[in-house]
C-alpha cells in the first residue's frame, strides 16, 4: 500500500474501549498515512466507561499500531482528555517517542497553532462530572442500539442512520452549546496570540475562520472515530479535513484478549 505522505495529522474522541468506537475503520485509516506528527487530541481511551471484559482485539490493534509508528520515527503526542484524564497525572512525561500533554502549541510555517481537547470550557465537565459521566453512559448505549438499527438496516438496503446526531441537530440545546464551545475556543486562541486552534470534545467536525479582536483566528475541530469518522490533516502548509468513507464492520466475533489487556494496564499503571 502507498501511504500518503503527511506533515501532521490529528485525531481525537476515538472512545477506545466502548461499544461505538470504529476501531477497524480507523486502523485502516492510520495504516493509510504516513505523518511526521501525530496528534491524538484527546477521549483515546476511554478510562471514564472502561470495563475488562469490553476491549475488543480490534481496539487493541490500533494501541499497537500507534506505538509502532511511534517507534518507526513519528513524533506523537497525545493531548489529555476527560474521558482519559487520569493520564494528565503523566502530564510532560514520554514513554518511548509518545508525550502525554494537556495542550500544545506548535509553530506551522510561521503559524502559532494551539491544540487542545476542549473539555475545559464544558460547564458539565468541569462543574457536574457525574452528570457528564451518565451522559457518556447513555450515548454509549445509544450508539450500541444505532449499531444494531443499521446492522438491520442494511440487510433490507437500507441506509445508516445515525440516532445521535439526528437528536443533537434536533434539540436546541444542542446546537447552543456547540456555537458556544466553538466561540470559546476562538476567543482563547485570540488572547494565545494563536491564529489555528484545534479541537476535539464536541464530536464536530469543523474548519471554519472567524475574526475576533482585530484577528483572524482558523478553528478546526477533528471530530471522531464514533460517528464522523473524520480527522484533519496537515500537508504543504494548509490543513484539510478529512472524511472516512463509512463501511459497515460487523465486531460480533472480536473478542477481548485478556493477557494483552492486563499487560496493557500494567505499563501503563491504569490497573
Amino acid at each position: 500500500m502507498i501511504k500518503r505522505k503527511l506533515e501532521l495529522a490529528v485525531i481525537s474522541d476515538l472512545h477506545l474501549g466502548t461499544f461505538g468506537c470504529r476501531a477497524k475503520e480507523l486502523l485502516a485509516y492510520l495504516k493509510s498515512i504516513d505523518p511526521e506528527v501525530l496528534v491524538l487530541n484527546g477521549d483515546i481511551i476511554d478510562i471514564w466507561q472502561f470495563s475488562k471484559s469490553y476491549f475488543p482485539k480490534s481496539h487493541m490493534k490500533v494501541v499497537r499500531y500507534i506505538m509502532k509508528l511511534a517507534m518507526n520515527g513519528t513524533k506523537t503526542y497525545y493531548i489529555t482528555g476527560n474521558h482519559d484524564e487520569m493520564l494528565r497525572k503523566f502530564s510532560g512525561m514520554n514513554f518511548g517517542n509518545i508525550e502525554v500533554i494537556n495542550k500544545l502549541e506548535l509553530d506551522l510555517d510561521g503559524k502559532k497553532t494551539l491544540f487542545f481537547h476542549g473539555d475545559v470550557f464544558d460547564f458539565s465537565v468541569q462543574h457536574a462530572k457525574w452528570l457528564a459521566k451518565l451522559g457518556g453512559k447513555c450515548y454509549d448505549y445509544l450508539i450500541h442500539l444505532n449499531t444494531f438499527v443499521n446492522y438491520v438496516s442494511e440487510k433490507f438496503g437500507g441506509k445508516r442512520v445515525s440516532l445521535s446526531k439526528a437528536i443533537k441537530n434536533s434539540v436546541k440545546q444542542a446546537v447552543s452549546f456547540i456555537q458556544n464551545f466553538e466561540e470559546a475556543a476562538i476567543e482563547y486562541a485570540a488572547n494565545e496570540n494563536c491564529s489555528t486552534v484545534l479541537c476535539g470534545h464536541i464530536h464536530q467536525s469543523a474548519d471554519k475562520t472567524i475574526v475576533i479582536k482585530d484577528k483572524t483566528i482558523r478553528y478546526l475541530n477533528s471530530g471522531d472515530w464514533i460517528e464522523n469518522l473524520t480527522a484533519l490533516e496537515y500537508f504543504n502548509g494548509d490543513w484539510k479535513l478529512y472524511k472516512y468513507v463509512e463501511s459497515f464492520v460487523n465486531e460480533t466475533a472480536d473478542e477481548t484478549d485478556e493477557a494483552e489487556l492486563a499487560s496493557f494496564l500494567k505499563e501503563f499503571k491504569l490497573a
